[in-house]
Parts: structure tokens; C-alpha cells; sequence
């Protein structure tokens, strides 16, 4: 699974695996794939600084990339409080009374929310990158749009790569304008913030869009011959988030989570609102439920849903109130039926992707078997 993309940054297979546990990015680069760390949820740079070091210290030597997420234009003089003042007392209660309504318990006394949504702020992506550019790595990825021209310039001087997601070709066409050197073009079928073209049309009209720039293919994608198909519509590797999830080294310190995980079938996500006021593909819910149910109140634009739920969301996760409980999932998820190893996973990959060359092989008749 070789392409001129992945030569270039010297791995051995063109399969770029997100995800948000520093073991699972090692693990996806000493299994020779491209790990990359997502920096969302370190809200404080000493532990992003922790992480990179024992990234450094497990990769060996491999390479491995960040992904950040910050808006293209920059708000000036606006804190997280000022934000928060912005939240109406009415959705505040809707959050109240469905904790309630479910017997979710308060986080102790003194306990601060696990899970804060202020990383999609710039400035604490800001911060983020003051630590991550005194590491090796090779790949910026930002989830938000292409990142802003200053932090592009900042990673071309230190000979880092930048990448930028796009749902549509429109998207990928701004990102090209932009100085991006990579686009992953993300189907509606995957985990997170998603548009709402197919990958499957999506992966080439982007490919046309920004030739000669490399595209990664993302969305629905979790065996061989998926990835064969990316790279038979011109991506040069894939961009895979969801896969990893279900992994021995994943740590969503959840059996919970885990087991519905493993239980839910393709059709069992939805795209919505309820997590940061953007669609985002996710485990359908109760939860997503509650705020999809068009006699609520209805979700607050980012980064107001965002800050409104994260403490919710936090006690929901470590009480694991089930019918509450979910997680940002793609809908190859059905494909995701027990926990194993990353390098399990690559050899699963690798050895999906032969057999499909060599069906194609034996289609067109070129095949010596």
C-alpha cells in the first residue's frame, strides 16, 4: 500500500491513522502506517508535552503527525468565559432535566468536566502548536477549515506538511488556494464533523478539484479493499479515524462505550448537533435524541453546544449511563466486532488489500494463479 505520498514521508503503507490515545498513533507507526495525534482535548500544553514525549519514546523513530483544530479567521479579545456568557438559561435546564431524567449523578465536589470543547478555540490550538513544533513530527492536520497563513508558513519553515479536510471540492479548492500540501476528502459515512456527499463521489471530484495535490480518502472505510478503492479513485492513502476506536491500546475508559461499540451496527449512528453544534457523525442515542427531538430546544452553534454539554457529557461517560452514552463513530463501525491489537488491525488491512488486487488482477486477466 505504497504510494508516492507515503514515500515521501517514508512509511510503509499510505494508511494515516487519527486518533486521540498517544499508544494507538505509536502503535499505527511502528506498524508502518502514519499515526497522528488529535490535540483537541489537551486543553493545558504540559500534557500534550507528556504525550509527544512518550510518543517519542514508543514510535521508533517512525513518524507520526498532530491534528489541531482552529478557525482560518481569528476572533480577537474572546475568552472562554465571554463565550460562555452567551449560553441561554433555557438550555441549560434542558441539559439539567435530562441528566435528571436519566438518574445521571454530579461529578464530586471539587471535580473538574474531563471533557472540555475549549480546544476548538484558537488559542488553545495556538498553544498547542508552541509545544508540538518542538517535536519531530511530519504532518498538521487541521479538522477546521485550512489553518491560518501564519501557521501554514510556520509549518512549511520547519519542513512539516500541512493537511486540510474537505466535504466538498469547493472546500478542497479553497484549501489548495491556501498553500495546503495535502486534502482528505471526508465522506458523509465518517466519524465526527461530516458533509454530506458519499465518499465514493466525494474521493474523485476532489482528486479533479486540486490535481496535482495529494488527497486522502476518509469515510467508511475499514478493509483492504476499501483502501483499494480510494487509491483506485486517485486518493494516495486514506485518512481513518473510527477503525481505532475498538483497539487493545485505545483507552476510552469505558467498557460501556466499548461494548456498544462492538454491538452497533452500520445504520446505529446519526449525524448531529448535540456534541459541538456542528453535524457530527456519532453513536445515536437517547442523548442525541433529546436534542434532535424538534420539541426541545434545539442545539446552540459552536462553540456554545460545546461548552454548554461538556460537563454533561463528562459525567454521562463516567457513570456510563447507557442509554446516554456515545462517542463520535463512522458507520464503519458495523465492520468494528471485537477488540484487537493495531498491528492485528494492519494485517487485516494489508492482507484485504492483495486480495483485492489480485480479484481485479484475475478480472482484467493478468493474474499468473
Amino acid at each position: 500500500m505504497q504510494t508516492e505520498l507515503s514515500n515521501h514521508l517514508g512509511v510503509e503503507h499510505a494508511v494515516f491513522g487519527f486518533t486521540p490515545f498517544p499508544a494507538v498513533a505509536a502503535a499505527i507507526s511502528r506498524a508502518g502506517g502514519f499515526g497522528v495525534l488529535g490535540a483537541v482535548r489537551y486543553t493545558a500544553p504540559d500534557d500534550l508535552k507528556r504525550d509527544l514525549d512518550w510518543i517519542e519514546a514508543h514510535v521508533d523513530g517512525k513518524p507520526y503527525g498532530l491534528d489541531v483544530v482552529m478557525p482560518a479567521k481569528k476572533v480577537e479579545g474572546v475568552t472562554e468565559a465571554d463565550v460562555e456568557a452567551m449560553i441561554p438559561e433555557g438550555h441549560r435546564q434542558f441539559v439539567r432535566d435530562t441528566l435528571a431524567k436519566y438518574g445521571v449523578p454530579e461529578l464530586a465536589e471539587g471535580e473538574a468536566s474531563g471533557w472540555r470543547i475549549t480546544g476548538w478555540m484558537e488559542q488553545v490550538a495556538r498553544s498547542q502548536l508552541d509545544v508540538a513544533f518542538d517535536y519531530p513530527i511530519r504532518l498538521l492536520a487541521n479538522a477546521l477549515g485550512s489553518p491560518p497563513a501564519d501557521v501554514v508558513d510556520r509549518a512549511h519553515e520547519r519542513g512539516v506538511l500541512v493537511a486540510a479536510l474537505a466535504g466538498s471540492a469547493r472546500h478542497a479548492r479553497k484549501h489548495q488556494e491556501a498553500g495546503i500540501d495535502i486534502v482528505v476528502a471526508q465522506g458523509y459515512e465518517a466519524g465526527g464533523h461530516t458533509g454530506d456527499i458519499a465518499s465514493m463521489v466525494l474521493t474523485p471530484e476532489i482528486v479533479d478539484a486540486v490535481d496535482p495535490l495529494p488527497v486522502l480518502a476518509a469515510g467508511g472505510i475499514g478493509s483492504g479493499r476499501q483502501i483499494a478503492a480510494a487509491l483506485a479513485l486517485g486518493a494516495q492513502g486514506v485518512w481513518l479515524g473510527s477503525l481505532w476506536l475498538t483497539t487493545a491500546e485505545a483507552d476510552l475508559h469505558s467498557p460501556a462505550l466499548t461494548r456498544k461499540l462492538l454491538a452497533a451496527g452500520s445504520g446505529d449512528t446519526v449525524r448531529s448537533r448535540a456534541l459541538t453544534g456542528k453535524p457530527a457523525r456519532q453513536l445515536r442515542s437517547e442523548w442525541t435524541d433529546a436534542w434532535d427531538d424538534p420539541h426541545g430546544p434545539g442545539t446552540l452553534p459552536m462553540p456554545l453546544q460545546g461548552l454548554l454539554v461538556a460537563e454533561a457529557v463528562s459525567r454521562i461517560q463516567k457513570y456510563e449511563v447507557d442509554p446516554l452514552l456515545g462517542t463520535p463513530v463512522g458507520q464503519i463501525v458495523g465492520r468494528m466486532n471485537e477488540v484487537r491489537p493495531v498491528q492485528a488491525v494492519f494485517d487485516d488491512l494489508t492482507r484485504g488489500f492483495e486480495q483485492a488486487l489480485d480479484h481485479v488482477n484475475r478480472i482484467a486477466g493478468r493474474s499468473g494463479r
